[in-house]
């Protein structure tokens, strides 16, 4: 296969800035719904309530939670109904996304990642419509169905900083990715939840914030088709040589299996998940947290971990910074099993804040380290894949241990299994040769 030529750093700042709107206003949009779930649900199922024997999705789903909360031997209060929906429909969106992440990611090894994130785009742009038009639940199922099927922007950023960096550019080039993430999840849903007391539309008293969604997707799909270059290496080299090179991947030496990534991956986000969806059960009962202590909470993890990923998570080699997180993240759930304050609370979610600026973000680096220039899009699909399938086990398993057994025992369960996961990132994972010093050579460069 031809080689494209190495981006200059006018052009790849170009790309990084583009990359950056774009996966702002996308992560935004997306964070809108994250602090409105529990009135939204709430509403539809007051409108289903007005018939109560229909056969409606809704009812089917809510009857089918009933039959699993009943089945423990602890009484669990009737506030959990919405939050176990909730749930539920997190672990669709996941499973979803698995099943897409892969397929997502091979055809932007085929048609270029321009290509696959436009029509990436079409899809969000359709959920968010159904979002909008959503006066009943079955309408705003599909909205997240259609979502999970054609969420692919995270990914493709991912790509795309990987197609335009170097080893020894690639971890700060993933840890803006990473800051992405962190200020959306600190203004977005504060975002949604303040335009959701606006009502436009009085059958969907959320329309106010869903079309605000739309305006910021349709406004990142614009930008993205006049703005964005094709970055996939061999559409590149096409374009300058004339001809299309072979697409074939070249044979690379692995220093860490893809098939211990990804399983590193899947079994890290297993538990983190857990203790992120159980978090507010837990504040609710020992310190009966409502949204807004709970927004509270998360928007300080949320600028926490920015500031680790400018700061610190961009500095360090990415097998540094997934070691510093499952360290952080063990700790986390010891503390979150004995907590009686809520400094307590505080110090256990600065240590997630620590979690979230480091882990995902490095597992990501290092996979992109073993992926050839014609086979990113597939291996990084399937390393996101492996995590989905992780984040929609894990909220169910844990909380069904936390209901079961107790918060004392169900974080002890946790803590021991990421004790498991650091054993797993500490013994089995590698620095890929020479990445260590570029990565150095790279901070030394950034702090003088």
């Amino acid at each position: 296969m031809s080689s494209a030529a190495p981006w200059s750093n006018d052009s790849r700042k170009k790309v990084l800035k583009v990359l950056f709107v774009s996966l702002l206003l996308d992560l935004i949009s997306f964070t809108f719904i994250l602090p409105l779930f529990p009135k939204l649900l709430e509403f539809y199922r007051n409108l289903e309530a007005q018939n109560p024997n229909s056969e409606s999705v809704l009812n089917r789903i809510l009857l089918g939670l009933n039959v699993y909360k009943n089945s423990f031997s602890r009484p669990i209060n009737d506030r959990y109904d919405i939050v176990l929906l909730g749930g539920a429909l997190g672990s669709l969106f996941s499973f979803l996304q698995a099943i897409a992440s892969p397929i997502i990611g091979t055809l932007s090894d085929r048609h270029g990642r321009r290509t696959a994130l436009l029509w990436s785009m079409v899809g969000n742009l359709l959920s968010v419509a159904l979002w909008v038009a959503a006066t009943d639940f079955r309408t705003f199922l599909a909205s997240r169905v259609v979502g999970g099927l054609s969420e692919g922007n995270v990914q493709l950023a991912i790509a795309i900083a990987t197609d335009i960096s170097d080893e020894k550019q690639r971890g700060a080039t993933l840890a803006l990715v990473g800051a992405c993430f962190c200020i959306a999840f600190t203004f977005g849903p504060a975002l949604g939840a303040a335009l959701s007391n606006i009502t436009t539309v009085a059958a969907n008293p959320f329309a106010t914030a869903a079309g605000f969604s739309l305006f910021l997707i349709v406004t990142e799909t614009i930008y993205l088709y006049l703005c964005l270059p094709e970055t996939l290496p061999s559409t590149r080299s096409a374009s300058a040589d004339g001809h299309v090179g072979s697409r074939h991947p070249a044979s690379r030496v692995h220093t860490n299996s893809h098939w211990i990534l990804n399983f590193t991956h899947f079994i890290f986000v297993f538990f983190f998940s857990g203790i992120e969806f159980s978090l507010p059960f837990m504040t609710y009962d020992m310190f009966s947290y409502g949204s807004s202590q709970s927004g509270r909470l998360l928007g300080f993890i949320g600028l926490i971990a920015s500031i680790l990923q400018g700061s610190v998570t961009r500095r360090l080699h990415p097998l540094r910074v997934v070691q510093t997180g499952v360290v952080a993240c063990a700790a986390s759930f010891f503390l979150l099993g004995r907590v009686s304050t809520e400094r307590e609370l505080y110090i256990a979610a600065a240590l997630l804040a620590v979690t979230t600026a480091t882990v995902v973000t490095g597992l990501n680096s290092l996979s992109s380290f073993e992926a050839g220039e014609g086979e990113r899009g597939n291996k990084l699909g399937n390393h996101r894949s492996w995590g989905q399938i992780g984040r929609s086990l894990g909220p169910l398993t844990f909380c069904s241990l936390y209901w079961w057994a107790g918060r004392d025992i169900a974080y002890a369960v946790g803590g021991g299994g990421m004790l498991g996961v650091c054993a797993l990132v500490f013994g089995a994972l590698k620095v890929p040769p020479g990445t260590e010093k570029q990565v150095k050579e790279r901070a030394k460069v950034e702090s003088s």
